[in-house]
């Protein structure tokens, strides 16, 4: 099978990667006939919220995958997407789309999602959920700048946990991220929830991390957290604390609620 659907070698790296495979279950009836990332928040559907912030912060080439619904969102995004007014010339954002919906019929969960889209990323990339809502956050060059010259793999982005998940994904330590089951058991650790933005270089995608072959020519099905996890054991896994408006939109209520 093609190592990725249609793609041109000459294609310049994307330097994101925005998640749009999944089925969005919690979502239903909705996501039934909509993709979740193609459902509007005010003026313009949640990925084209993420296309814009990312085009306004520098990025000017970002790849997508697809797998639920995926014709909708390759035919309803234009390629190359205006970062600003449509009715208006000026810059844009070119987009390349892994999809797992044509090559393997369905998707590949995030982690392996993201291995089969690594041929058409960067060496360092911005990764964000097409179903997230952070209309602040601004994707700092200087964190891209910082993050390269570390020795960390990866760098996540965490949120104060929303009432839907008040227990968190992560705690943070000097700018690292933690396990939760490595908190102290005589003093309690505040915990946070991962934004799902995050910078990632290739080289975490490799062993001893992830076993996957390159760009994923199997269409193996696998998640994120467990390589993140293992990671964090080895200190290589920074983090920090964003508090301006996020939104996880999986379920009609909070969407309604962001459009009230």
């Amino acid at each position: 099978m093609n190592p990725l659907n249609a793609q041109n070698p000459s294609t310049p790296k994307a330097q994101a990667l925005v998640l749009a495979a999944g089925r969005g279950e919690r979502m239903r009836p909705l996501s039934d006939t909509t993709p979740k990332p193609l459902l509007r928040v005010r003026e313009r559907s949640l990925i084209e919220h993420a296309l814009t912030q990312l085009g306004s912060a520098g990025v000017r080439h970002a790849a997508i995958n697809t797998a639920w619904l995926g014709p909708q969102i390759r035919t309803q995004l234009k390629n190359p997407y205006p970062i600003g007014s449509t009715q208006e010339a000026g810059p844009t954002l070119d987009l390349s789309f892994s999809c797992e919906d044509l090559d393997f019929g369905g998707a590949l969960e995030t982690g392996g999602g993201i291995v089969r889209a690594l041929p058409l990323l960067d060496d360092v990339f911005w990764v964000m959920a097409g179903d997230v809502y952070a209309p602040d956050f601004d994707f700092p060059k200087d964190a891209l700048e910082r993050f390269i010259r570390s020795p960390h793999l990866a760098h996540l982005w965490l949120v104060p946990n929303p009432a839907h998940h008040t227990k968190g994904d992560f705690w943070i330590e000097d700018g690292r991220a933690c396990r939760l089951e490595d908190a102290s058991t005589t003093l309690s650790q505040k915990t946070y929830t991962f934004s799902t933005i995050a910078l990632y270089k290739k080289a975490f995608f490799f062993a001893p991390f992830c076993e996957i072959e390159e760009g994923n020519p199997r269409g193996v099905k696998a998640p994120l957290a467990p390589w993140l996890k293992e990671a964090m054991k080895d200190h290589l896994v920074g983090a920090s604390l964003y508090e301006g408006q996020w939104t996880d939109v999986g379920t009609p209520e909070r969407l309604a609620q962001l459009n009230a």
